[in-house]
């Protein structure tokens, strides 16, 4: 089930008006409903893939129990170690298998041997990579007892599969979403109406951004060597909007759904567009998957403390890790490596943190620094997408080699052209909205507050005219994939 579908838009209504007026203020009640409707959710995907999910999440809640009813260190890191083994070995199976041995076997050929270890013809579980994530992190926190146990399965398995963040995050901690789904919550009306907005800008971003960009993105990507290397260029840039407004929609429907039932999500985007190096992008993109990566791996592995060589050596094995996390395929690395190149610098010369807080704060207007910095860092992350997006090394390669032609300053053209501009139009709309609203926690949350009421209201009725003016059939999220 899609978030811009109509099924969608039936689905949550219904919900809601079972947990607050049939449910009304009994917590487990409304945990029962939010059970029920995440797994009918899930299950609208392929109903199979419900019981590998249910067996997750059992798994961590039962491994979770034994860990802090464990006597001595050994037991507890048996069962953290029992817990970690199967889900990366479900993850690595359904993910990666095809993989490593496809991998194994151009191996073996390179050095003249034959071998045919068999491929498995399976579908990928949507959003297994998402929820492994929430079981793992809720086991490992409880081996260093930063949490206590919920021993209430209903509680535990809300947690793992609220239906707003099931299939595409953000990864939250237990730490977070636990004790909200615990305590007793009260409809609060500027919360709902907070993200009904946050829902709106959302299917804004993914309708009618997102999904025009598609189009020309996959025309100019799939017979890249007939275009112009300014054409080419211009199909990087498409493919940079879309996945950009592509997930932070899917975070900004996510975030603006669960506001709906009083609870309140970890913020997955805080316009990474607007970084002035590739560390603060890392700070402001998928912020839950980047800051996962730092508690649970770069931190354990030793973090900065063991000198520069040893913090580069595990910011490589971050951004490998990553970049593997997003698929099996030797371009998703190929991405990973080129960031950590990017950062590496930064690592290096202490820079690493020198832009916390958002850029031009409190102004109208960056200064020619800091637009030159934003110019060109949104330049290396474009480029990076280019590995993102293509299907093997080979194409990307031939991409790049493309781009930089005796026609790269020609006008760039393709079929389709003429309507782009649409959408170009709407790109800058949005970096306009965006820049304007870039110390919110997304860009239209209070931008109309300062208004009229028929101003305001005329505002929300026109990003609505053009989601269903401009907003084509539903499609899937790039992160469904992932």
């Amino acid at each position: 089930m899609l978030f811009n579908s109509l099924s969608f838009a039936l689905f949550l209504p219904i919900v809601f008006f079972l947990y607050w007026f049939v449910a009304k203020r009994e917590v487990r009640f409304q945990n029962i409903i939010l059970l029920v409707s995440s797994y009918f959710f899930y299950a609208c995907w392929d109903w199979r893939f419900l019981f590998l999910l249910i067996a997750s999440t059992s798994l961590d809640y039962y491994t979770g129990l034994k860990i802090a009813d464990a006597s001595t260190k050994e037991n507890k890191r048996f069962w953290l170690w029992l817990s970690i083994t199967i889900n990366l070995g479900f993850l690595g199976l359904f993910k990666y298998y095809n993989f490593f041995a496809s991998s194994f076997i151009d191996a073996l050929s390179a050095v003249g041997w034959k071998a045919d270890l068999g491929s498995i013809n399976i579908i990928l579980p949507v959003g297994i990579s998402f929820y492994t994530f929430h079981g793992l992190s809720y086991v490992i926190d409880l081996y260093k007892d930063k949490i206590k146990p919920e021993k209430d399965i209903i509680n535990y398995s809300v947690f793992v599969c609220f239906f707003p963040l099931l299939v595409a995050g953000p990864i939250e901690r237990a730490t977070h979403l636990l004790p909200q789904i615990i305590k007793k919550r009260e409809f609060d009306y500027s919360q709902a109406l907070d993200g009904l907005k946050q829902i709106l800008w959302g299917l804004f971003k993914k309708m009618v951004i997102a999904d025009h960009c598609a189009t020309y993105v996959n025309l100019i990507f799939k017979d890249a060597s007939d275009y112009s290397g300014s054409t080419l260029v211009l199909g990087a840039l498409f493919f940079s909007f879309q996945i950009y407004c592509d997930f932070s929609g899917y975070s900004d429907i996510a975030l603006g759904t669960a506001r709906l039932f009083g609870i309140e999500l970890l913020r997955n985007f805080a316009f990474p567009y607007f970084s002035r190096d590739i560390a603060e992008f890392w700070r402001r993109w998928h912020i839950s998957l980047s800051s996962w990566f730092r508690d649970y791996l770069y931190i354990p592995l030793g973090g900065s403390r063991g000198g520069k060589w040893i913090s580069v050596r595990n910011m490589f094995i971050i951004f490998l890790v990553s970049g593997f996390w997003h698929g099996a395929n030797w371009t998703f690395l190929a991405w990973g490596a080129l960031h950590a190149l990017y950062f590496m610098p930064l690592l290096l010369l202490n820079k690493n943190r020198n832009h916390i807080d958002i850029v031009a704060k409190g102004k109208h207007f960056p200064t020619i620094n800091e637009l030159f910095s934003m110019l060109s860092t949104f330049g290396l992350v474009v480029f990076g997408w280019i590995f993102f997006r293509a299907e093997s090394l080979e194409h990307a390669i031939d991409y790049i080699s493309g781009i930089f032609s005796f026609d790269l300053f020609s006008w760039p053209y393709f079929m389709g052209i003429k309507e782009a501009v649409i959408t170009i139009l709407f790109i800058v709309l949005l970096i306009v909205m965006e820049w304007m609203g870039r110390e919110q926690e997304y860009a239209i949350k209070t931008m109309a507050l300062r208004w009229r009421k028929p101003f305001r209201w005329c505002f929300y009725y026109v990003i609505v005219m053009l989601i269903f003016l401009f907003g084509s059939k539903s499609q899937e999220f790039i992160y469904f994939q992932f």
